[in-house]
């Protein structure tokens, strides 16, 4: 665990095709929604309504955001899969968080949303080959091309990521 609490896990960091590593990632694919649901367990609003950091998002925009960012992600792998190195389309996410539904809608919507968007997720990967992982995407924000291998292990990162905000900050305020 890191020090800093922008990074509870630290910051991705690329790794070389294994098949090793390609299960483990599709395992934090197929077990995130599980994950993020443990985290904010009997969490009340109040506890919800708390940032994970000072400057950081409440813990209700952090569930909300990880549904936004990988509704996106998995746009994005059907894309890299059934197009030749596509422009996929960026998004503010800092904007997404304090729209309304991020700020009022409960929680339970993208929790549910994240069990079956991983579903199918997870279903189209646990089959991926190799080859299909070295595709690539554009991506303008970042002006470079990236392949599905890189995009895989930073959203299993990402849902990580995530969670140990969630935990590290349970873990902080003592929150059973």
């Amino acid at each position: 665990m890191s020090e800093d609490l922008r990074y509870p896990i630290g910051k991705y960091e690329a790794q070389p095709f294994s098949e090793k590593q390609l299960q483990e990632w599709l395992t934090d694919i197929k077990n995130l929604p599980q994950h993020l649901e443990n985290a904010v367990i009997n969490l009340d609003a109040a506890q919800l309504d708390t940032a994970y950091r000072e400057g950081g998002w409440m813990v209700k925009q952090v569930v909300h955001h990880v549904a936004d960012s990988h509704m996106n992600a998995y746009t994005r792998f059907k894309l890299g899969l059934t197009e030749d190195n596509p422009t996929i389309r960026p998004y503010d996410e800092v904007a997404w968080a304090e729209m309304k539904d991020s700020l009022e809608q409960p929680i339970n919507i993208s929790l549910t949303l994240l069990h079956a968007l991983h579903s199918r997720w997870y279903y189209f990967l646990k089959d991926i080959t190799e080859s299909e992982l070295q595709r690539t995407v554009f991506h303008p924000e970042h002006k470079k091309e990236m392949t599905l291998w890189h995009l895989l292990g930073m959203y299993a990162w990402h849902g990580r990521h995530h969670v140990a905000h969630i935990t590290s900050l349970r873990e902080r305020m003592k929150w059973k």
